[in-house]
């Protein structure tokens, strides 16, 4: 069996797990989200954890039932503390701004950037240059993190750009007069 896959899930008192044919349906405190199983993995809610099986032993089936079991777990982590990415601006005028359900960034372009929230994410914007996106769904907040930061990735010559909180920058050397 998967090293990862045969680890059962606790499921707090808080959270709610309904398993209809492949569909799992997780509720809690912070949302509701739900997980679609692969084709050959079952799910079984018992005493309190969920516990995820496979049918068959060829690899493809391996690889999806630990894959499973990761995605439920984080389906439960999700609704009960959420998910969050940190990002940060650095360049001379640029800056964030949360207008209702829209981004605004100016990133030095001509234009403003505005990027449409998605439901169940919430974005908060410190000092015009801290990002925070916080959500119930790990990949929906990595999505949008990463869509935010390739408006304008940190450039290598003078570090100006949209980054993750503590990402290191390689910097280059610029042209040398000889």
């Amino acid at each position: 069996m998967s090293r990862i896959g045969r680890l059962p899930i606790g499921i707090p008192p808080q959270v709610k797990v309904e398993v209809e044919g492949q569909l799992v349906k997780v509720a809690g405190p912070k949302g509701k989200l739900d997980f679609t199983l692969p084709h050959r993995t079952t799910v079984q809610v018992k005493q309190g954890q969920i516990v995820v099986a496979r049918e068959g032993e060829d690899a493809t089936v391996k690889a999806l039932h630990g894959l499973s079991r990761a995605i439920l777990n984080n389906l439960v982590k999700g609704v009960t503390e959420g998910f969050m990415k940190k990002l940060e601006i650095q360049g001379v005028g640029y800056k964030a701004a949360v207008q209702g359900k829209q981004l605004t960034l100016n990133l030095g372009y001509s234009h403003q950037v505005v990027f449409p929230i998605p439901e169940q994410i919430k974005i908060t914007v410190e000092e015009n240059t801290k990002i925070t996106i916080e959500g119930p769904d790990k990949a929906l907040v990595g999505q949008v993190a990463a869509e935010i930061r390739s408006y304008h990735p940190p450039e290598p010559y003078k570090g100006k750009g949209i980054r993750y909180v503590g990402e290191k920058v390689v910097r280059k050397e610029g042209k040398t007069v000889q």
